[in-house]
């Protein structure tokens, strides 16, 4: 038994589950582990391995107690030792919109339930962020960006330093475009692989929500695009198309043209680290099944270079990464 182990035993004993029976639930691209506990009175709970310091739970917990407090369905805390990163969570179950959909369910309902979340949260205005909240500033979305260029890039091609110089100038004159869409809370990896539905809540409350330790405060453009323009699956034009219009309905105040030239930015950004991000996860973390979606993501990426006030960055991957030098990695 490791170290570890035994703080985990011991963590359990204390909060009153150290004689359930533990299975693993599932595990995903950062450190952290989940467990499923079943006692003997039928009791269920999660219990998050995070370990630092790669892991640090205390933005989980806070961004969980203000999701709860404005009545959305996050798992609720029901133990926790953030200083050896383990928390024990309500189980919300196995229902993610991922196992939803691969069993055949229809995509339309599933993602029209998660659009009304986002309706939803985006319309308490100011109030949707927790205060002290970290921005989604230049700062950050750049560091993202350059994953491309520091992990994907050299896999294809040697670039030369002003390359690199050059790409992060064309990412800072873009970055304002984004920024003129209202804020909100960002939950950042808000798609189907952590949306759950809870068929016992009614309304919104049947969304139930995982893996939002990321959160920020940034652009209500960024969690819709990030569910509808999903790395790891293809979803129906048609049903992108109606959510947007369904979304925008919703705020008739919203100014169209920087609705869409905000998401165009975002999707660039996002895709552009996803890409790094997978390139990463196989060649530092030995993690190759995540290469399967890069031709998808620089679809994606192609689509969102198109808009007119992104011909910049257009031209600069035309450039340094043309479409013949757009592969997947060897793993």
């Amino acid at each position: 038994m490791t170290d570890r182990d035994t703080l985990i035993h011991r963590f359990l004993d204390q909060a009153g589950w150290g004689d359930a029976d533990r299975r693993p639930l599932a595990g995903d691209a950062s450190f952290r582990r989940y467990d499923r506990l079943k006692d003997a009175d039928g009791r269920r709970a999660v219990l998050m391995d995070a370990p630092p310091p790669q892991e640090d739970v205390r933005p989980f917990v806070a961004i969980e107690r203000h999701l709860l407090d404005l009545g959305y369905s996050a798992p609720r805390l029901l133990a926790a030792d953030e200083t050896a990163g383990l928390l024990l969570l309500e189980d919300l179950g196995d229902d993610t919109f991922t196992r939803l959909l691969a069993a055949g369910e229809d995509e339309a309902p599933l993602y029209r339930l998660a659009v009304d979340l986002l309706i939803a949260l985006h319309g308490h205005g100011p109030a949707a962020v927790p205060a002290g909240l970290a921005p989604y500033d230049d700062e950050r979305l750049l560091t993202e960006a350059l994953l491309l260029t520091d992990w994907y890039a050299p896999e294809m091609v040697a670039l030369p330093a002003t390359a690199r110089s050059d790409y992060i100038g064309l990412w800072r004159d873009v970055f304002p475009i984004a920024r003129g869409v209202p804020g909100t809370l960002v939950l950042r990896d808000f798609h189907v692989d952590n949306l759950l539905r809870l068929d016992d809540r009614p309304g919104i409350g049947a969304c139930g929500l995982l893996d939002f330790q990321d959160a920020v405060a940034g652009p209500v453009t960024y969690d819709l695009m990030s569910l509808l323009e999903d790395a790891r699956r293809d979803i129906n034009p048609g049903v992108i198309a109606e959510l947007r219009r369904h979304y925008l309905a919703a705020f008739p105040g919203l100014d169209r043209e920087s609705f869409d030239a905000s998401w165009a930015v975002l999707a660039a950004q996002r895709h552009a680290k996803i890409i790094g991000i997978f390139t990463r996860l196989c060649r530092r973390d030995g993690k190759p099944i995540y290469l399967k979606h890069i031709p998808r993501t620089w679809r994606l990426l192609d689509a969102a270079l198109a808009h007119p006030r992104l011909a910049g960055l257009r031209d600069w991957f035309d450039h340094y990464l043309p479409k013949n030098k757009r592969g997947v990695p060897q793993p």
